[in-house]
């Protein structure tokens, strides 16, 4: 990674292992952060760790409190029986 803070599309693909089309396609539909410089497209390096995995956001954060308050919402009952086994 380099020293400007941004990722390009191309080096991304490489780190993650996929084509740069699929990465493309991932910054369209916004399921990779991205900013647009003319006409390429840089991701912050803030966001390459959260993409791999390394790092949990306050997004990601917020959505497994979500799927936590759902799932003791929908099998609470069940959930303090097996507690009790």
């Amino acid at each position: 990674m380099g020293k400007s803070g941004y990722v390009t599309v191309p080096e991304l693909a490489r780190i993650l292992g996929i084509s740069r089309v699929a990465v493309y396609k991932k910054v369209k539909k916004g399921q990779i952060k991205a900013v647009r410089i003319g006409r390429a497209f840089a991701i912050p390096e803030k966001y390459v760790a959260n993409i791999l995995g390394r790092t949990l956001g306050e997004e990601g954060k917020k959505e497994i409190d979500r799927a936590v308050k759902k799932t003791v919402r929908e099998y609470g009952d069940v959930l303090k029986q097996l507690g009790r086994e």
